[in-house]
């Protein structure tokens, strides 16, 4: 193991964020030069806090099975080489879950049943960094070729997962994306704040030196039929997400100035890295109000506080959750607790248990304000608390409050795949549809979840893939599609 008391005499410690009067003003990753490089002067003796259990939970509570005590013990022995090495035999993408999964292996940490958990993420994300940094990140590619080939649809993390360990297993891939770049929501869903575009573009540049093939601007059910694409392909992935936004039917909806977030961040991320777009939804100078309370809305504050918003609003229905665990939520679960992301430190006000009864309008059309009151659960269901009601003002109103499944018109119609009762795309324990040679990964199997989740269902798909097209696989299997940990 690592120190053996180490534990015991260091105490928990994260990167420092840069000052939120330096951030707001620019869009780069909130921590000086990269979080990897804000952790190296603490992260070897962080490292050296791993117990290195006999039943080490934080496995459980990682859907990839992360190999964390070995990680963290080199660390601390300062063998880097041999820590990315462990490092991305679970994950093929840490520097994407060092920086956007919310750590469901600390909440499982042992050391923290008592004391503050391990900074595992941390650890994670500074040895991948480094790892680029050195130069030891290099394309692996096949050593023979099977003469199969995949299509795998949808370029977030689950495809991007699936793509590279079915092409590292000799399989002709290609990846049909319908935006203008891969990456899906890693790439226009996330801020440049939380994790600069860098990340994405190397890693996709490793892979097309590895062998796959990237096919952007192609919207697959529509210029592309799913009968096509069968055609053409000994096997078909799924990996299109949960994209359908989950709405607010109020009175006033169809008033101007209401966007989902899918809307106003893709179009900031853009701008962000030197695009035009025309028409941009902009927070500037308007007070915004938004209506959901989990990392997207973070995301939209820390985007509306850069583009000079007046004031914002993040809303919630839910009653503010507490700052400790609660006993529904015993360790080593992931808790239902109060976090504050790098967004929420620069501003904004938060709150909580209230509910939207009506968009209001100016004489021009476009909203103005929202008519709010507050709510309480009473067996099982929300119920206005009477004499609350108020109104707030708003010019921008966004949506951040999750997806509903996949889209089924086009492609999954075309396919004729079944869906389950959640309108998620049935899979078996190999990922299989209910239609032969077509596998679905991530989160339009899954529903909407974690990118750690994505990146395991990608790697499991691609064994059940591997298996299908060859009759065997040696390519790792993480948890079935079926299971379900403690942690969600």
């Amino acid at each position: 193991m690592a120190d053996p008391r180490g534990f015991m005499t260091t105490p928990r410690r994260t990167a420092e964020r840069r000052p939120v009067e330096e951030r707001v003003n620019d869009w780069n990753e909130v921590y000086p030069g990269g979080i990897g490089r804000a952790l190296l002067p603490i992260i070897t003796e962080q490292a050296g806090r791993c117990m290195d259990c006999g039943i080490p939970f934080c496995h459980q509570g990682c859907p990839l099975g992360n190999l964390i005590p070995e990680w963290n013990d080199l660390v601390w022995r300062d063998d880097w080489d041999d820590a990315i090495d462990r490092l991305h035999a679970t994950n093929n993408f840490p520097e994407f879950t060092g920086r956007l999964c919310p750590a469901p292996c600390e909440t499982a940490c042992v050391v923290g049943i008592n004391r503050d958990p391990v900074t595992i993420k941390n650890v994670e994300v500074s040895i991948i960094d480094k790892a680029w940094e050195r130069h030891n990140v290099k394309p692996q590619t096949p050593e023979w070729l099977t003469g199969k080939t995949v299509a795998v649809v949808g370029s977030g993390p689950a495809g991007l997962a699936v793509a590279q360990q079915l092409t590292r297993a000799g399989h002709t891939v290609a990846v049909y994306e319908r935006d203008d770049k891969p990456g899906g929501l890693l790439r226009y869903g996330i801020p440049e704040f939380k994790m600069e575009k860098v990340q994405v573009d190397r890693r996709i540049q490793q892979m097309q030196r590895e062998g796959t093939v990237f096919r952007t601007g192609v919207a697959v059910g529509e210029s592309l039929t799913g009968q096509a694409l069968r055609d053409r392909y000994d096997a078909v992935v799924l990996a299109i997400g949960s994209t359908v936004r989950r709405d607010l039917p109020a009175p006033g909806r169809e008033l101007a100035g209401i966007h989902q977030a899918m809307e106003y961040l893709p179009q900031a991320n853009r701008v962000a890295v030197g695009e035009t777009v025309e028409d941009q939804i902009l927070a500037t100078g308007k007070d915004v109000v938004i209506i959901g309370g989990g990392d997207t809305g973070a995301d939209c504050l820390g985007t509306a506080i850069r583009q000079g918003a007046k004031s914002v609003t993040s809303l919630e229905i839910m009653p503010r959750p507490s700052e400790e665990r609660a006993e529904a939520h015993p360790w080593p679960t992931y808790p239902m607790i109060y976090r504050v992301a790098s967004a929420h430190e620069e501003g904004g006000e938060r709150v909580y248990a209230v509910s939207t009864k009506e968009f209001v309008g100016d004489d021009e059309g476009h909203v103005s304000g929202l008519r709010l009151t507050e709510v309480e659960m009473v067996d099982g269901r929300f119920q206005e608390v009477e004499g609350t009601e108020r109104v707030i003002p708003a010019q921008l109103v966004l949506f951040a409050m999750g997806f509903t499944g996949p889209e089924k018109e086009g492609l999954v119609e075309q396919l004729g795949v079944e869906l389950d009762e959640r309108g998620n795309i049935k899979r078996d324990l190999d990922y299989m549809s209910s239609v032969e040679g077509v596998f679905v990964a991530g989160d339009a199997g899954r529903g909407q979840s974690l990118i750690v989740w994505a990146i395991a269902e990608g790697r499991g798909a691609a064994a059940g893939v591997d298996a299908w097209l060859t009759g065997s696989t040696t390519l790792p299997k993480p948890i079935p599609p079926t299971a379900r940990p403690l942690t969600v």
